[in-house]
Parts: C-alpha cells; sequence; structure tokens
C-alpha cells in the first residue's frame, strides 16, 4: 500500500508551504489501515463516520462526538462509514512555527510531561461547532484574506482548548514540539498484543519491513515473525484461561485470518488445542 503524503496531496501547488491550512475530507467507502506520513500537527474535526489511528507505540479510536489533535509523523489511519453513505472529517493543519507563536505570545509555560501521547481527544460541543461553521466560510474567503483569518481562527480554536482541557491540553502542546523520537523496542512491544501485521509494525517505526527485520533480530536475536507468534499465542492462552471467552471470539485479535490457522498454532505451542484451555 501506498504512502499518502499528507497534507502535501490536498495543496494546490508542490510549492505551497503554508503555516496554516484546511480541507474538507469526504469519502464514500470505508479505508482500513491506510499508510499517512503527516508532516505537519492536525486537527481531526470528525463529523460523520468512525477514526481510529495507530502510532508509534499507541492507536486510539473516536466516534462523530468526538475529534483528535495528532502530532506530525507516520500515522495507520482506519476511517469508517456508520449509517450514513459518506464520512466527513474537516482538517486543519498548523505548522510547529505556528504552535511555538502561540505558546509564546499567550505566554503559556512549559509543562513536565510524565509520558508523551501523539494524540489528544476533543470532545466536540457546541463552542466547536460554530468554529467549524466559521472555517466553512474562510475556505471561500479570497486569498488575500484567507491566510489573517485562519490565523485568527487558530488562535480562537487553541485559547478555548487551553480554558477547556487546562494543563492536560498545555502538557500535550509541548510534547508536539519535543525533540523525541520513540524507542525502537517500545513501539514493537506495545504493539505485541495487536493485530498489526510486520510490515504495518516497521512502518510505525519508519523503517523498511527488510530494515525491521534486521533490526529486530539484532534487538531479539530471534525473529520478528517468531517472537510476535510466541508473545500474541501466551496471551490468547491467558485469555481463554479466564473463562470469559472461546477460541472463535479471540482468533482475529491475534492476528489469525481464521480459527483453524490459530488452532494449529496454539497446539503446536502448547501441545493441546485452545479449545481445552480451561
Amino acid at each position: 500500500m501506498a504512502i499518502e503524503n499528507i497534507p502535501e496531496i490536498y495543496l494546490k501547488s508542490k510549492e505551497e508551504n503554508p503555516d496554516l491550512f484546511i480541507y474538507d475530507f469526504k469519502m464514500t467507502n470505508d479505508v482500513v489501515k491506510s499508510k499517512v506520513n503527516l508532516s505537519m500537527n492536525m486537527f481531526s474535526f470528525l463529523q460523520v463516520g468512525k477514526k481510529q489511528v495507530h502510532f508509534a507505540g499507541t492507536s486510539v479510536a473516536v466516534n462523530k462526538d468526538q475529534s483528535l489533535l495528532l502530532k506530525k509523523g507516520n500515522w495507520l489511519w482506519t476511517e469508517l462509514l456508520e449509517t450514513e453513505e459518506i464520512y466527513y472529517c474537516k482538517l486543519f493543519f498548523f505548522s510547529e512555527h505556528s504552535l511555538r507563536s502561540f505558546l509564546t505570545k499567550h505566554s503559556v509555560k512549559q509543562k513536565k510531561t510524565k509520558k508523551e501521547v501523539p494524540y489528544f481527544i476533543i470532545r466536540n460541543d457546541a463552542y466547536i461547532g460554530t468554529c467549524l461553521n466559521s472555517l466553512n466560510s474562510i475556505s471561500e474567503a479570497p486569498e488575500a484574506f484567507k491566510e489573517s483569518l485562519l490565523a485568527v481562527k487558530f488562535e480562537e480554536i487553541m485559547l478555548y482548548l487551553l480554558y477547556k482541557y487546562e494543563s492536560s491540553f498545555e502538557s500535550y502542546l509541548y510534547s508536539t514540539i519535543a525533540e523525541e523520537t520513540s524507542p525502537f523496542k517500545t513501539t514493537v512491544e506495545s504493539k505485541v498484543h495487536s493485530n498489526l501485521k510486520l510490515e504495518e509494525i516497521a512502518f510505525l517505526c519508519n523503517m523498511s519491513l527488510s530494515t525491521f527485520k534486521r533490526h529486530f533480530i539484532n534487538e531479539y536475536d530471534v525473529s520478528p515473525g517468531k517472537w510476535l507468534q510466541d508473545k500474541r499465542l501466551l496471551k490468547a492462552k491467558e485469555t481463554l484461561e479466564q473463562g470469559k471467552l472461546k477460541p472463535s471470539d479471540i482468533y482475529l485479535d491475534f492476528g489469525y485470518n481464521n480459527l483453524s490457522n490459530f488452532s494449529i498454532a496454539f497446539k503446536k505451542k502448547f501441545g493441546f488445542s485452545p479449545s481445552e484451555t480451561s
């Protein structure tokens, strides 16, 4: 699957390099785990549908009652239709320069963060709805005014979210400009119990699949496929031992496309079938 460079694919010209940019994203088909290279921080104001995103070390899912603020980097995006026949999300991109200018102007003091999280969940409300309506008007404004109007709306939205979420939002804003990279092992081990494929985990580590495999063997002294299978089967066994779920309930969650393959791998490792687990 090709990597989508966003927001570059939405810009009219390759020479454009805006500090602020809005785009109405609409689609009529589900998209599952598309690879996205996000070069700017981005508000994803979800209007209709569901969205799930995976980043190195974490994932999050939201519905139309919530929006997301995402930091730049590599993401896997899943966007799903609901009862409506369209998925609609208003995207508002902003540069690190715009963010730093905002923090400086309003004398927002840096907060020490215990843990860097690449997303911030926003609960949609009437005020945000009004802001989005005004953004619709800005998109139709002449280019000579659009840049200044967007700067005003960006500042308004940021100030409102600071008022609404206080210190948690401040901490998030500084985490987006922290010069930290996600350690390889942290990323890998956070995805042990997901159903992501090796290629998808490699992408989240900013590596090709071949580079990822070489790096993995250097770190763990075993192939990634064997290591992940063993870890996931152990977790599957623990889950079944709780007695609340059946093998047919969990095989997809541990990366198997069908129950038969899961049962074969499980029996090979433990000497008995998953249905015999109690």
